[in-house]
């Protein structure tokens, strides 16, 4: 595929899986973002789009298409894939992200009060939006998709669309308040875990909510 500016990020993403390190790189979203043409994105974040072309050209000529692609896989293998590599992970993660963050803020709080307490709030709205988002998906939304009724999963995939809107706006406000997960000077082990984890947690779901708004959801719509 010729890569050219005027093309949407989610479509490079999911025709070339390797554009998105370049994606991730620069901070531009793919996911729920990814009907935007890659030359309005940078314009916007004051990039240059030949530039952000040629670096997504050399990760394909180093590492060559090694990074597997969903567009033309079944769809029951394709939700088997997103269950198994991220939503399992994530039952385990977030919890155990929720403990984190709340065992920083009571033992460092006095530090960085304002940033430790928003923490705390803006994550523990993304987790309890998360845990009612997954429950839908595999209890509603991937049954449908399995049973062949895709094309009237309309309402349920918008739902979908829209929660994962709030999450990234929830990822976005934790970056924000971490510095870019900057780890601060001194920061403990935890406070250092922390950071990393929730760095972990943006480029996973990333990744998970672009495979869903540009690959899933489209073809299970289109029947």
């Amino acid at each position: 595929m010729a890569i050219s500016t005027d093309l949407p990020v989610g479509k490079l993403a999911t025709e070339q899986p390797l554009a998105t390190r370049v994606f991730a790189r620069h901070g531009i979203d793919y996911c729920c973002g990814g009907g935007r043409a890659l030359a309005d994105v940078c314009s916007e974040k004051g990039l240059n789009p030949a530039a952000i072309v040629e670096e997504i050209e050399k990760e394909l000529s180093v590492h060559g298409e090694s990074d597997e692609r969903w567009d033309n896989a079944p769809l029951p293998e394709l939700i088997d894939h997103v269950l198994s590599a991220y939503h399992v992970p994530l039952w385990e993660e977030l919890p155990r992200l929720d403990a984190m963050a709340r065992k920083v803020h009571a033992v460092h709080g006095h530090r960085e009060p304002e940033m430790l307490a928003g923490i705390v709030e803006v994550y523990a709205g993304l987790r309890a939006e998360l845990d009612q988002h997954m429950r839908k998906e595999e209890q509603i939304l991937f049954p449908m998709i399995r049973e062949g009724q895709g094309a009237m999963a309309g309402p349920p995939v918008q739902v979908m669309q829209h929660e994962h809107e709030v999450a990234g706006e929830a990822l976005r406000r934790l970056r924000l308040l971490t510095n870019n997960f900057e780890v601060p000077e001194g920061a403990c082990n935890t406070w250092r875990a922390l950071w990393h984890g929730l760095a972990a947690l943006e480029h996973d779901l990333h990744h998970h909510i672009h495979l869903e708004n540009n690959i899933l959801f489209p073809r299970a719509l289109a029947g």
